[in-house]
């Protein structure tokens, strides 16, 4: 038959009290009163049918019994608190697998990374590139960062940004015989897509910009080699916000116009429910989504 155990915070309140031989040394190691260790000690007493200490004028002395007690007592906590320890540990250590496209790890979260590296040195990243939506459970992935307009159904959804596109290129086109003071002047640049010949279309209408052929120039598939031709200085590129933003703040490149058109699709964290808040997954989230806030990204 089981034997039954002692009142544990009985035991706690006793063993802080028995290594610092003072209940007020006790309580407030445990945040409690100092006439609360002192009950729960006469509580255990009363179980165990033994006294524990010997309460002198000024002093706080362990009995024999209480000699006896406090060893397997002490080694026991520490016990737990190893197992528990272990066990938590093992939560937020070993592999982390990311699927995201290519362009948002390339332009926006590779030069970030290392910061989430540095607060969690335990997980080990693998990051899988890539514009096919992955089957978790197949493809072994934690978290992935989508694209797109925020429907996943039976995943955990935290919309990370939104997305606005604008003319970016290299300051040394400004320096060309070619002139690009006012939207009509891009006719005589290069106009560079990012596989989608409408969104030009769409900016140079909103500009009031009819003699510009919005079909022309090269199209790019990946928009991380989009913002690269254009740091590149091969023509006009409209771009990202998101994507561009880092080699603007370097300088690389420019925003001849201001004029920019929000997007309909957004930057989306999501991940299976049943795994959602797993303490290395929620890392990661909360990282992220940290970490944009903290660029003014909503």
């Amino acid at each position: 038959m089981q034997q039954r155990l002692p009142p544990l915070n009985a035991v706690r309140a006793f063993e802080a009290a028995a290594r610092r031989l003072s209940f007020t040394k006790a309580a407030q190691e445990l945040h409690v009163t100092q006439s609360a260790i002192s009950h729960q000690v006469k509580l255990l007493e009363e179980y165990l049918g033994v006294k524990l200490f010997q309460r002198l004028n000024r002093a706080l002395v362990l009995t024999d019994e209480g000699q006896t007690y406090l060893p397997p007592v002490s080694k026991m906590f520490d016990q737990l608190y190893e197992a528990t320890r272990r066990l938590t540990d093992s939560e937020v250590r070993g592999k982390l697998t990311i699927s995201t496209i290519a362009s948002f790890a390339a332009r926006w979260l590779v030069p970030r990374l290392g910061r989430f590296v540095m607060a969690y040195p335990d997980i080990d990243i693998r990051l899988s590139p890539t514009a096919v939506l992955v089957d978790f459970v197949r493809d072994d992935v934690d978290i992935a960062v989508r694209y797109g307009r925020g429907r996943y159904p039976g995943l955990r959804v935290d919309r990370l940004m939104s997305e606005d596109v604008f003319p970016v290129c290299s300051p040394s086109l400004l320096k060309g015989a070619r002139p690009l003071k006012r939207p009509a002047d891009l006719k005589y640049h290069v106009l560079m897509h990012d596989d989608d010949h409408a969104d030009w279309r769409t900016w140079l209408l909103s500009a009031g910009v009819k003699e510009v052929d919005p079909n022309r120039g090269p199209i790019f598939t990946d928009a991380s080699m989009l913002v690269q031709a254009a740091v590149g200085g091969q023509g006009i590129a409209l771009a990202r916000g998101s994507l561009a933003a880092d080699d603007l703040a370097k300088g690389n490149l420019i925003r001849p116009f201001t004029l920019s058109l929000p997007v309909e699709f957004a930057y989306y964290v999501v991940s299976p429910e049943a795994t959602a808040d797993k303490p290395k997954v929620a890392a990661f989230r909360q990282w992220i989504l940290e970490e944009s806030r903290s660029q003014g990204n909503s």
